[in-house]
């Protein structure tokens, strides 16, 4: 094996080994408290990667992403996305949502195609975020989510995750989420 594809697959095996818990961000990312302390260590390395400059990508074979805090608002980048470089020097936080495995893209055209699927997942909130009410867009955000990972890996999302993703308040997801569950139940 030589040593370009020797560091990536290491960089896929530690991300995949690192314990992902489920982590509470009471709403201030300078605030974030955790009900893990491997899930704050495992957000912090994948902290570290994102802002080295190194260009990673989020691996098309699985189903996980990551949720990239940035100021007010949040980005997913889900499978085949570029993440890191000048992309997420100003990520505060990351949230990775399933079975987290980043890899380097090992050519030129790799890096391409994984930029432009990070855009396609941009393209996709936009679309979310342009219903005007709050509830729907958060509404159709649980459903795109839903409609991809499990229910358990859905409900380990914090409600400030999706809240930020379609620019609505954290109450705002925690209601919708309420509801969808107690509708489920009856």
């Amino acid at each position: 094996m030589d040593s370009e594809n020797q560091q990536r697959y290491q960089t896929a095996i530690a991300l995949a080994c690192l314990p992902v818990g489920n982590v509470n961000f009471s709403g201030c990312r300078d605030q974030c408290t955790t009900r893990n302390d491997n899930a704050d260590h495992s957000a912090s390395e994948i902290l570290k990667l994102l802002r080295s400059g190194q260009v990673l990508m989020v691996n098309s074979r699985r189903r996980n992403g990551l949720i990239l805090y940035k100021g007010f608002h949040a980005e997913f980048a889900g499978p085949g996305a570029a993440v890191g470089s000048f992309y997420d020097r100003d990520c505060d936080w990351a949230f990775p949502v399933g079975n987290l495995s980043l890899l380097t893209p090992e050519s030129h055209e790799e890096r391409q195609k994984a930029y432009l699927i990070r855009r396609q997942w941009i393209r996709l909130m936009k679309q979310i975020t342009e219903k005007s009410q709050p509830h729907q867009r958060v509404q159709k955000i649980l459903e795109q989510f839903e409609q991809y990972f499990d229910s358990q890996t859905v409900s380990q999302i914090p409600d400030e995750a999706f809240a930020r993703l379609v620019g609505v308040l954290p109450q705002t997801a925690n209601i919708v989420r309420n509801t969808a569950s107690s509708i489920e139940e009856d």
